[in-house]
């Protein structure tokens, strides 16, 4: 843990909450809950949690109703953060600093003290919360139709886990969850039908189906053993589309209520010119300008070719396209669009106990309802924006940095062994690369020249430093 926090120390992020702010999460404690009168009541509903199986931290709650011909109401509950985060506040503006929860292999270090993150502004199983619920009708095939936004108050009658579901859903497990919510079974096949919809939908206007994988640190008797790719699983790809469709729903209804908002933005890439090339050593011809539509039926082809394969070629497609960025929208301005998404404006909204700019868009939306001003101003909202990308890409660094420190450790011994990679980084501070077993990325100290983003190479292990965290290689 000391390694990780002078890494975050190091980045300009804040690893331990200031007094001022641990007393008035305390407070926040001690008052307990606010009285939250003008909610809708909608407890009774069979609302649902689907996290990692460690996850307190619980930010949506869904459920479903089928409607007629084939239509489905889709309700995303997000968890009403504000509420206990005032604006301005001390809690608020040390959130403000950091602007994102850390994951490190050596803990995480959250954006909010855990009083609230993991308890009062959690969606827990069996307590009732306030929340901001997005309320869409689905059409029958896929698309979103109207929807609104309001408050209300829910409760969460079952947290399920990636896993448990996934596993149902295949036939391999039996169904997961308290048995005293006789709706869940249903709720979970028409959640799965209703999120495979909107997932075509959006995939034939241009949505890429990327399939890229994270290193998971695995323990066993509290020393790292093993960082193993954190597997896609079919119901990460479920709740991922129910909120790709609320963050969309989100965007709009901040449009149409006349307030700025923050959107992220991936613009089309500048390097589609690489992406061709890599499409052609494939026996694909691509168009000359970006153009999603055709890129998302190659992935898709490559899918069903090279299944083994393509999370390599997700990976390079990825480094490829780019960083997505915060941006602030002007409610009549030109569409911010988000370009592996095929969303013309997109908002990050369901994340606020973790993310800054959802718990921002989180005010604006309660301000919309209320029909209230915008708590800020478009030039604070570019400001919070512009730090909000900065901070994310210190948090990356900080847990890429931390990572390879424990990875060092993996690869005691391994001096002079290859491995296949793929370069994740070519900049004048250096070339990288990633492997596979362990899942780690290094640095290629020899044969870098005229290496780029997306190639694959064969590398050799030929330096470690457990202190600095420095992992090198030489290209074969």
């Amino acid at each position: 843990m000391p390694l990780a926090v002078e890494a975050m120390r190091s980045h300009g992020l804040e690893p331990v909450f200031p007094q001022g702010v641990v007393a008035a999460a305390e407070a926040v404690r001690h008052a307990g809950l606010p009285r939250t009168p003008d909610l809708r009541d909608l407890r009774q509903l069979p609302w649902f949690s689907i996290d990692d199986a460690d996850t307190r931290d619980l930010d949506q709650l869904s459920v479903v109703e089928p409607l007629a011909d084939g239509a489905v109401r889709l309700l995303v509950a997000i968890a009403d953060v504000d509420v206990l985060v005032p604006q301005d506040s001390a809690i608020d503006r040390h959130a403000a600093t950091n602007t994102t929860s850390v994951y490190t292999a050596a803990g995480v270090f959250p954006m909010l003290p855990e009083v609230l993150s993991t308890d009062l502004t959690s969606l827990h199983e069996g307590q009732e919360r306030a929340a901001v619920v997005v309320d869409m009708a689905v059409q029958a095939d896929g698309s979103v139709g109207a929807s609104e936004l309001y408050r209300a108050l829910v409760l969460n009658r079952a947290k399920l886990t990636y896993d448990d579901v996934s596993a149902w859903l295949e036939g391999k497990a039996p169904l997961p969850g308290p048995k005293d919510v006789p709706q869940l079974e249903g709720q979970l096949r028409v959640h799965d039908d209703v999120a495979m919809r909107m997932r075509r939908w959006r995939q034939q206007r241009g949505a890429l189906e990327i399939d890229t994988v994270s290193a998971r640190p695995v323990f066993r008797d509290g020393a790292l053993v093993d960082l193993r790719p954190d597997e896609r699983v079919r119901a990460k790809d479920l709740i991922a589309d129910l909120m790709i469709a609320a963050n969309v729903a989100t965007a709009r209804f901040l449009s149409a209520k006349g307030l700025p908002s923050i959107r992220r933005f991936l613009e089309s890439p500048r390097r589609w010119d690489r992406i061709e090339a890599l499409a052609a050593t494939l026996g694909t011809t691509l168009p000359t300008d970006p153009d999603a539509v055709a890129l998302q039926r190659f992935l898709a082809e490559r899918r069903d070719a090279d299944p083994a394969g393509f999370a390599d070629l997700s990976l390079r497609l990825v480094k490829m396209l780019g960083p997505g960025a915060y941006v602030a929208a002007q409610p009549d301005g030109q569409d911010v669009g988000h370009f592996g998404l095929a969303a013309s404006n997109y908002a990050h909204s369901t994340a606020p106990n973790r993310r800054y700019p959802d718990l921002v868009t989180q005010r604006l939306v309660k301000a919309a309802i209320a029909g209230r001003p915008s708590p800020y101003d478009f030039a604070s909202l570019q400001a919070i924006a512009g730090h909000c990308t900065e901070q994310e890409n210190r948090a990356n660094a900080v847990e890429r940095q931390v990572l390879k420190a424990a990875a060092t450790f993996l690869l005691q011994g391994r001096i002079g062994d290859t491995f296949d990679a793929i370069v994740t980084g070519a900049a004048p501070k250096g070339t990288f690369v990633r492997i596979a077993q362990p899942l780690l990325e290094g640095r290629l100290v020899r044969g870098f020249e005229e290496a780029d983003v997306g190639d694959a190479l064969r590398v050799r292990l030929v330096a470690l430093d457990a202190q600095q965290g420095h992992i090198d290689f030489e290209r074969v």
